[in-house]
């Protein structure tokens, strides 16, 4: 409404109550004069006073003409005067005009004829100065130039956030013509894009008069509804000369490429990230199965949120395979991970299960060819080839996988198996990028397998050999209860040469030998054979344990500079002693009846095959009951404790009560072998029986 209560428009949205002054009008200071028909200023405003620089007093009752126009323009201006007052069209122009301080400036004029209620006639003048008409009139023509022909999207929101203009870029970016926008909102329009997000902070802009710049918003519009675009929107808070709000103008700029440009990058950035992720946490051991989990757990939860790796059978027992077209694969399965996804993990094949997979699987059709292959969108058909069985299918139906990408596992020109992933939670299906960073993983996890399984086939073997080359003895022999185990080393170190032998002798006595090659691997396997060949071979010349030690020192020197420690044992049941002879070995352990267990005291010797060092034989009393320990060095040596440590350790589990044998072994494994270790420990516990006890 008016100030008298009249309701008036604002702009060409509905009517609505009273406004507040805009500024335009105090910017251009228009004046009003009015003149009576002899040309005497009748009325005389502020604004004429502040144009004209005289005051009212001075100037009402006057000819204008006269005290306004320079005397070589006052005919021009009574002529003008004249017209309009005889003719009643009004006037428009420019002239000079004089200053009370007398300078002359030129005015913008607006003149018209009023008539009154008594019928007089008068003449109204309007004026302003015409420098300052002219710099609005450049400021409106380089605005509406600017905004027409602007490659930014421009657009004027009221303070309701509806639209009240927008330029022509922004009518090509959103697809809409200009009309449909106006009196609507951004989500009458727009629907599709972060409405909320733009809405809340045109309100803030307006409510602080902050500007946001260069805020992003990503979405479809009418103009491409088949692809996303993004957009850099600011937003800036409009007001008039005297501070009121009209509401908000904003600028869309299309940053769509530099968008996908930060996309592609940050996806770049990604991959690098995992792929160093992966050389750091892939092959950290030589353990097949470890190294499997380690690339699923790489690959879930940043590029999938199920993987599975599968190796080919014949590939984990040291056999090439290369499968033809209508071969099935037959797989065995290392590691599978999930994320939050347990009917993932009921379908997949558990670890170190073995299963043929029909020739038309998808993994079949991987490891065949060499290939990978990706199903960005899988539909229900694709499942069964994907699914180890039909309840597997049903299985990954229920959990949502609707895409899947398996890359073979190759390696020295050798298809090893497949990485097989698989999406769930979420919800973008795999693409070539995508592809390519599972390659990746899959190329540099593949030679890690690859080295792995080729170092436990290696150890399997020499695992086998050492096995073959130990003796199997019979639980009583010559006076003696005897029991024995071998460990071999944690399941990522090499076999080593830990041996040990019982050998029956003549006259009811028995040789007793733990001995440790140092090294590892076959080559330390076979040398640990030769050796105990040759110890058995001596013992039945019945040699003083010295002696035989002496033998045994020249045979290790001629075995490729091979190195060994020994401890060679001779019980004689009928003089109820112990002759014992050390090669730098770790002293056997004595558990008499009734008393404490103790380490022997002997003379430690140098190892076998330094050469040249003599040894001796030290004489011991066994009675019946009595236990003797022998070991290697795996049992008690840590990186963690002092040997001291390690021996007292053990010589307090030998204190504890009496049990049988095998457990006492048992037990001593149990309790001081490490499962890491990175040796294996060879133990031999023999109990003197009272004579006529054996059988």
């Amino acid at each position: 409404m008016s100030a008298a209560g009249i309701p008036v428009p604002e702009g060409e949205g509905p009517v609505r109550g009273v406004a507040g002054p805009t500024g335009l009008l105090d910017v251009l200071g228009v004046a009003s004069v009015v003149l009576d028909t002899d040309g005497r200023i009748v009325l005389w405003s502020p604004q004429a006073e502040e144009l004209f620089g005289y005051t009212a007093q001075e100037a009402l009752g006057e000819f204008a003409a006269r005290l306004m126009i320079h005397e070589q323009h006052v005919d021009l201006v009574v002529k003008l005067f004249a017209d309009v007052m005889e003719t009643g069209e009004g006037w428009a122009g420019a002239f000079p005009v004089r200053h009370k301080d007398g300078s002359t400036r030129i005015v913008e004029f607006r003149n018209m004829r009023l008539l009154d209620d008594h019928g007089d006639v008068y003449a109204l003048g309007l004026a302003a100065d015409q420098s300052t008409v002219r710099r609005l009139e450049r400021d409106v023509a380089l605005s509406t130039r600017m905004v027409a022909q602007s490659p930014i999207g421009l657009a004027v929101l009221d303070t309701d956030l509806r639209y009240v203009s927008v330029n022509p870029a922004l009518e090509r970016l959103n697809g809409i013509p200009a009309g449909e926008h106006i009196g609507r909102s951004i989500r009458e329009v727009l629907p599709h894009l972060d409405v909320d997000a733009l809405e809340a902070a045109a309100r803030q802009v307006l409510a602080t008069g902050q500007p946001l710049i260069d805020q992003h918003t990503v979405g479809v519009t009418p103009a491409d509804p088949d692809d996303e675009h993004a957009w850099s929107v600011s937003l800036y808070r409009l007001e008039d000369a005297l501070g009121n709000v009209l509401g908000v103008a904003g600028s869309v700029l299309d940053v769509t490429d530099q968008h996908r440009a930060g996309v592609e990058a940050e996806a770049a950035r990604r991959r690098l990230a995992v792929i160093a992720d992966a050389s750091a946490r892939i092959g950290t051991t030589l353990d097949l199965e470890r190294t499997a989990r380690e690339l699923a757990g790489v690959a879930v939860p940043e590029l999938a949120d199920t993987a599975a790796v599968d190796l080919l059978d014949a590939v984990v027992e040291g056999r090439r395979s290369i499968l033809g077209p209508a071969e099935p694969a037959v797989i065995r399965s290392l590691a599978v991970t999930a994320d939050r996804s347990p009917d993932v993990l009921r379908a997949a094949a558990p670890p170190g299960h073995v299963a043929r997979y029909d020739p038309d699987r998808l993994v079949t059709e991987c490891v065949r060819t060499g290939s990978p292959v990706l199903v960005a969108q899988v539909r229900p058909a694709d499942l069964p080839r994907i699914a180890r069985s039909a309840d597997a299918a049903d299985l990954l139906a229920r959990a949502g996988v609707h895409s899947y990408l398996a890359v073979p596992l190759i390696a020295r020109g050798e298809v090893l198996g497949a990485l097989e992933l698989g999406r769930t939670r979420n919800p973008l299906p795999f693409t070539e990028d995508d592809l390519l960073l599972a390659r990746e993983l899959a190329a540099r996890a593949a030679v890690q397998i690859d080295n792995a399984r080729w170092y436990q086939n290696a150890r399997d073997t020499a695992l086998t050999l050492q096995r073959s080359l130990l003796p199997s003895h019979p639980p009583v022999t010559g006076g003696l209860e005897v029991a024995s185990r071998y460990q071999p080393a944690g399941a990522t170190a090499e076999v080593g040469g830990d041996w040990f032998d019982v050998i029956p002798l003549d006259g009811g006595k028995t040789a007793l030998v733990v001995g440790d090659v140092m090294g590892s691997g076959i080559n330390a396997a076979a040398t640990m054979g030769r050796l105990r060949t040759a110890t058995n071979t001596l013992a039945s010349l019945d040699l003083d344990p010295a002696r035989l030690l002496e033998h045994l020192d020249k045979i290790t020197e001629g075995l490729d500079h091979s190195i060994a420690t020994c401890v060679y044992a001779v019980h004689d049941p009928q003089l109820r002693q112990c002759r014992i002879a050390n090669a730098g070995h770790l002293p056997p352990a004595r558990i008499r009846v009734g008393g404490p267990p103790e380490f022997l005291e002997l003379p430690t010797g140098a190892p076998l095959g330094v050469g040249g060092v003599a040894f001796s034989t030290t004489t011991v009393d066994l009675e019946p009951g009595d236990r003797l320990v022998l070991y290697t060095d795996g049992l008690v040596e840590t990186r963690q404790h002092p040997l001291d440590e390690r021996l007292n350790a053990l010589l307090d589990l030998l204190g504890g009560p009496d049990r049988p044998l095998e457990e006492l072994c048992d037990m001593l494994l149990r309790t001081l072998h490490q499962p890491d270790n990175a040796d294996d420990v060879a133990l031999l516990v023999a109990r003197v029986q009272s004579p006529g006890q054996e059988g």
